[in-house]
């Protein structure tokens, strides 16, 4: 899909998927169902009306950034709408990071005002204080804790917004993305990206409708949760349930029992754990599935076998990209190929090349190029990252593949180092620098290992400044030790203690020798 034929140059995209809905008579219909309470969409209009209002009267305008540290709530709702209304630029941030990170994100991306929910304060309030752009920030769902309160603002502004006349090519969003240098990247999307993203896959090859009622364990500051949950049942007037508390594979059943949804997505992960749980298939009811979904890291076949035979629903795994928004290679319902990430979706092309961009032959491995018009429009003050990474209407992914005869994609691993852990992506970089911090290590190297449901996790190969006893101990003092430093999922899961690490003659870490 190219949005230049199909939508006009000015567009707002808060109109497509807020007040279209409320324009076509399904004011009054649930659209989002969140603990105890639901939403229709006349709600989500009149909190992105109001959070719209209440960010120009603290000075936000066209283009202004303005940082969200949010829960899947009514917050993140009215903020990323209202805001993306008036012109200006939400950045959803992930939620489990630490206060250095979210120092980076508002340096970087200037922004003038914050929207935190109050659990995140105790993480992000070192941050909020020293960045020397930010002037405002709201908090939402708790005590302010010295801050302006969001519902205080939004109840004292005007329910009433004309969208600001942007274009289908205007700043909409921006979503950060991890690098392997462990600087994360502001992917720049625009108005008609989440349009296009709607319109190919998830009509296209999940064919949802407005019947459906969605789940999705991946959360909204994610892309891959941001369409799941968010824009995906909205495009088509249907229903999300929103989660606001961390996944396991216990409440994910709950969830899926209590609200019985249509379509679950998940990553490989979940539902690895969710297969653990002794006699899940008799204590939670799925007869209301009629689709489950996993992207965020490779799914293993026997996954796939495993999740088909016990609950009588397929997983459709496919790939997708902060940088392209949502997913672009995927298996079809009733075709897939168990192992494989699938076909191109309808909008996109798919091809694979070597080092020099020429296509390699059919079953070689190179690197995946992807071209559709959801594809960012660059990175954030990343000028060389940016060319490093797009070609033309071309963007190189980072990953490997190849395809067989039959054309499908399989995933070969990752041209650099990055992790894909639990869905999300880790540094092998980041992890060495925390370990280094320890002062028992001299040096140390970060690779990615199987485990048993041969899904990836970190492994860290550590040399001591001395030689100490009780390695067991240790490693798990370690372990501790990273956990309380960064976001606690970036943990390594093994730690084997070694006399020396394989290096170049330069001293560059040789992190494919430990992987052998």
């Amino acid at each position: 899909m190219n949005a230049s034929e199909t939508l006009p140059q000015e567009f707002n995209v808060a109109t497509w998927f807020v007040d279209r809905n409320v324009a076509e008579g399904r004011g009054g219909r649930p659209a989002f169902l969140y603990e105890d309470r639901v939403l229709t969409y006349a709600d989500v209009q009149d909190s992105a009306n109001r959070t719209g209002n209440a960010l120009r009267e603290l000075g936000v305008g066209m283009e202004d950034r303005v940082w969200m540290l949010c829960l899947d709530a009514p917050e993140f709702l009215g903020t990323f709408w209202g805001a993306i209304k008036i012109g200006a630029v939400p950045i959803p941030t992930n939620t489990l990071l630490r206060a250095d990170d979210y120092l980076y994100f508002l340096r970087d991306s200037r922004a003038t005002v914050a929207v935190v929910s109050a659990p995140l304060l105790a993480e992000a309030g070192p941050a909020l204080g020293q960045s020397p752009w930010l002037r405002h920030v709201l908090v939402a769902g708790g005590p302010p804790a010295g801050h302006a309160s969001w519902e205080d603002a939004i109840a004292k502004a005007s329910p009433r917004l004309e969208a600001a006349p942007t274009s289908r090519d205007d700043v909409a969003f921006w979503l950060y993305s991890s690098g392997s240098t462990g600087f994360p990247k502001g992917a720049v999307h625009l108005h008609h990206d989440m349009v296009v993203c709607q319109e190919t896959y998830a009509k296209q090859v999940l064919g949802i409708r407005e019947t459906d009622r969605v789940y999705s364990v991946a959360k909204l500051f994610f892309a891959y949760g941001l369409g799941n949950a968010g824009y995906f049942p909205m495009g088509v007037g249907a229903q999300s349930v929103l989660y606001p508390h961390r996944p396991t594979p216990e409440s994910a059943f709950e969830v899926l029992t209590r609200h019985r949804p249509t379509i679950f997505f998940g990553v490989p992960t979940l539902y690895a754990g969710m297969l653990a749980v002794k006699e899940a298939d008799k204590r939670y009811d799925l007869s209301a599935l009629r689709l489950c979904v996993s992207a965020g890291e490779a799914l293993p076949d026997e996954i796939y076998r495993r999740w088909r035979e016990r609950f009588g629903v397929e997983i459709i795994d496919g790939i997708g990209t902060t940088e392209i928004l949502h997913i672009f290679l995927s298996n079809r319902p009733g075709a897939a190929k168990p192992g494989s990430t699938g076909l191109p979706v309808p909008g996109y092309e798919a091809i694979i090349v070597d080092d020099e961009g020429r296509p390699v032959k059919r079953g070689d491995i190179g690197n995946l190029r992807v071209k559709g018009d959801s594809t960012m429009a660059y990175y954030w003050n990343k000028h060389d990252r940016t060319k490093e990474t797009l070609f033309g209407p071309w963007i190189q992914t980072g990953d490997k593949y190849h395809q067989d005869e039959d054309g499908y994609f399989w995933y070969a691993g990752r041209a650099d180092d990055m992790l894909k852990v639990g869905g999300i992506w880790v540094s092998p970089i980041e992890v060495e620098a925390t370990l280094i911090k320890h002062p028992a290590v001299l040096e140390a190297a970060v690779i990615g290992k199987e485990d048993t449901d041969r899904l990836v996790k970190p492994k860290a190969f550590v040399v001591l400044k001395e030689p100490a006893g009780g390695a067991d101990a240790l490693a798990d003092e370690l372990k501790a030790f990273v956990k309380d430093k960064i976001a606690p999922y970036k943990y390594p899961r093994w730690i084997e203690f070694v006399p020396e690490l394989p290096k170049t003659a330069t001293g560059k870490i040789q992190r494919f020798k430990l992987r052998g």
